[in-house]
Order: structure tokens, then C-alpha cells, then sequence
């Protein structure tokens, strides 16, 4: 298993920038952003699948690098009811997959989008109850009419470029949670599966752990990241907060670094679960705790998760 980054932390520094911080923190991957919602992409698909010479020049400075591409990230809404943003989106991702055959990567990463709940909507429409019965018909409406149809479409692209699409578990969208995970995969076919990310879990409630069991054999990339869920504040209100991020205080859960919503007993049981699994892929470190800087938190979860790693191979190579 290798240790890399996803490269949202390092957009202002350019993709040469971003590279440097690799080596210096002595990772094996990073995971470039191509556009859709994180914006400041390092890897601009679009402009190197029409300039060759553009793409020549990227892919020296990845070799020179040394340090291997992960997947190409494009997280956005391709579902949505905006018909423009949709098609941007849906753009950025096929572009991405393109790019991903062109580069060798196997793994385009994407959210699985969010429809409206009928034709006339403008905003999209996250399920979360049966009922009253409009909610029912309108997650029916969802999957028939628009998830199901648009990434069987996209699984087969991705497949005749030799890519596998991992989604994200995540709230607001319409896989969220294991079982509509494994109802897309189902629906819509075999290249699809998770880009795996625990923080989405533990503010649902959920155990990655037992997640990971259930999704063994279609896990392609994972996140880490951390979340803390407030006792207090989730017995008064739950989790499904819609404070804004910066109101820590009051917010029933927050994305932390690695090591500082669970210890390290849970993250050696994570990767020792994910081996098990048969993932021997990269464990991709997402800053995302406004309670450390980006180096600050960068660096503690680089820290902690080299020794684990370090641990888990030593322990793999004695029990050969």
C-alpha cells in the first residue's frame, strides 16, 4: 500500500509546487484534481487532449518527479438539474477519463451526482425519508429516470478506455451511504466502485470497518481523512447539521486530520481491513480540518499513517 495526496491542499502551488511537496514529505502518489466543484485544478484535461505538446511537457514533469499519478479527481455534479452546470460537469468528467487512457491512470474519481426530483426542478433534491410518499416517488423518478440511465452510459465509456470510476459515500448526493453504493455498481456495472473515504461515515453514523467488508472487491482508491462527531451537540440535534463549516462550536461533526476524530488503533484496524479486502492501493491524504493549517494537518497525517504503513508491511513480510 502507498501513501500519497490529494492535490487541493497544493493548488496554489502550481503542479511543479505540488510535486515538490510529494518528495519532501516523502510521498509515492498524488491525486490530481481535474475541475468540477474543488476548482484550481493542477491538471487542466481539456487543454492537454487538444495540445500535445502540452501534454508531452506534463508528462515529463510527472516522470521527473517521480512520483506516480493516483487518479484524476473530477468531483462535481453531472446529475444536476441545471442543465449547464450538469453538462459542465459531465464535460470535465468524460475529459477526465480520456485524459486518465492517455496517462495510464486506472481511476477517475467523481461524486455520483444529485438529480432534482422531477423534470421541473432546479435544485437538486437529496432523499432521505419514504415518506410522505412524494420523497418515494421522487428518489424512484431519480433513479429510473437519471442516475440509472447516465452512468451505465459512463460505465461503458469508462470500460472502452480501460478506467474504473470510484464514487465518493457521500451526503447530498445519491450514493451515500454502502447500499446505494452496491445499487450503482449493480444498476450500472462493473467499472464503477468506491473511492473510499471513512470521514462521510462517521458522520452518518456508520463503521468504515464493516463497510469496507461489504464492499470488498470494488474499492479502487481511498481518502483519508478524520471526523470528530460532538457528543453533545449530535444528542441535541443529530448529525445531518447544516451549519456552516466554520461554526465548529455548534456543528454536531468536523472533518479533522487523521488521528484526531479516531486514534490509531482505528486507522492500523482501517488498513489492515482494507488489505484484507485485497485494496493494495494508495491511501490518499485529504486536508480538509479548519483547525490546523494545511502543513499542520498535512504533516501529522503523513506522520501517522507512514508508521502504520511502515508496521503493516514489516508484518506482511514476516508472515510470508
Amino acid at each position: 500500500m502507498k501513501l500519497g495526496v490529494m492535490s487541493a491542499i497544493f493548488s496554489s502551488m502550481g503542479l511543479k509546487g505540488a510535486l515538490d511537496q510529494c518528495k519532501r514529505f516523502g510521498l509515492e502518489c498524488i491525486e490530481l484534481g481535474t475541475g468540477a466543484y474543488p476548482g484550481n485544478a493542477l491538471c487542466d484535461a481539456a487543454k492537454l487532449l487538444k495540445d500535445k505538446k502540452a501534454l508531452a511537457e506534463f508528462k515529463a514533469v510527472i516522470a521527473d518527479s517521480g512520483v506516480e499519478i493516483s487518479a484524476l479527481s473530477c468531483h462535481g455534479n453531472p446529475l444536476h438539474p441545471d442543465k449547464k452546470l450538469a453538462m459542465a460537469h459531465q464535460e470535465v468528467h468524460r475529459n477526465s477519463v480520456k485524459l486518465a487512457k492517455l496517462l495510464g491512470v486506472k481511476v477517475v474519481i467523481n461524486f455520483s451526482g444529485c438529480p432534482g426530483g422531477c423534470e421541473t426542478d432546479k435544485r437538486p433534491n437529496w432523499v432521505t425519508c419514504p415518506w410522505p410518499e412524494d420523497y418515494g416517488q421522487a428518489l424512484a423518478w431519480q433513479w429510473e429516470k437519471r442516475v440509472i440511465p447516465f452512468w451505465k452510459a459512463e460505465n461503458k465509456f469508462a470500460e472502452d478506455n480501460g478506467v474504473k470510476l470510484a464514487f465518493e459515500m457521500h451526503p447530498g448526493f445519491v450514493v451515500y451511504n454502502t447500499e446505494t453504493m452496491l445499487r450503482l455498481r449493480s444498476e450500472c456495472g462493473k467499472a464503477i466502485g468506491a473511492n473510499f473515504d471513512p470521514s462521510h461515515l462517521f458522520w452518518q453514523g456508520m463503521d468504515p470497518i464493516v463497510s469496507v467488508r461489504a464492499l470488498k472487491g470494488c474499492i479502487w482508491h481511498v481518502h483519508a481523512k478524520d471526523c470528530r462527531v460532538d457528543p453533545g451537540n449530535a444528542a441535541l440535534n443529530g448529525v445531518l447539521d447544516n451549519k456552516h463549516y466554520g461554526d465548529e462550536w455548534n456543528r454536531s461533526w468536523i472533518f479533522r486530520t487523521v488521528g484526531f476524530g479516531h486514534g490509531e488503533t482505528f486507522w492500523r484496524d482501517f488498513v489492515s481491513t482494507l488489505r484484507l479486502a485485497g485494496y493494495d492501493g494508495v491511501l490518499s491524504i485529504e486536508h480538509e480540518d479548519s483547525l490546523m493549517s494545511a502543513n499542520e494537518g498535512f504533516g501529522k497525517a503523513v506522520s501517522l499513517l507512514r508508521g502504520i504503513l511502515l508496521t503493516e508491511k514489516r508484518g506482511a513480510m514476516t508472515w510470508a
